[in-house]
């Protein structure tokens, strides 16, 4: 009965009035909330776009080798989705920037002891093969901080497989690691 609702008019209210009591409480309804929505927007979409420009600044991360080993392997579009570390086992793994670690496991097939750091809303990075992990899920790490130790879980040979993702796609690493 009093369930569809209509743009203002002279119209409108005249009808309304017409139906009894209803007609000023109806348009009191009306007329109070178009007011509040329309002033809310304005104030929620400023801040927003300089939210933006804020968080293209977080993404440029520090990065730094997460292993001194040699390089193995490297990055390629249709194999290798990061870069290969050789060395001995218990080697330190390091964090190549601040962030939180958001997994640390073995539950991904094909990488063995798995610790993955979160840096901003775009960039992760991922550990993989170690022989023991060091750090556990939810907790800060610095960039240089030993997270782990390089291992041969789920892999032929002793090695760190890294990789760095922008926004979950594998890109790579050495286009952001710095010059050695």
């Amino acid at each position: 009965p009093r369930g569809g609702k209509e743009p203002y008019s002279d119209e409108a209210y005249a009808r309304l009035n017409r139906s009894g009591e209803a007609a000023p409480k109806t348009t009191l309804a009306a007329v109070d909330p178009k007011p509040e929505p329309k002033t809310e927007p304005p104030p929620e979409a400023k801040p927003e776009p300089r939210a933006e420009p804020a968080a293209v600044g977080s993404d440029d991360v520090a990065w730094q080798w997460p292993s001194s080993g040699k390089v193995t392997n490297g990055y390629s579009d249709a194999g290798n989705k990061g870069l290969d570390f050789g060395g001995k086992s218990g080697d330190p793994v390091q964090a190549a920037a601040d962030g939180k670690v958001v997994y640390a496991g073995a539950g991904l097939r094909g990488y063995g002891e798995l610790v993955i750091v979160k840096h901003n809303a775009t960039f992760l990075s991922a550990y993989a093969h170690n022989r023991k992990i060091l750090v556990k899920e939810g907790q800060q790490v610095t960039r240089g901080q030993k997270i782990a130790e390089m291992g041969n879980t789920d892999s032929e040979s002793v090695k760190l497989h890294f990789e760095i993702r922008k926004q979950g796609k594998p890109i790579d690493p050495s286009l952001y690691l710095p010059k050695r």
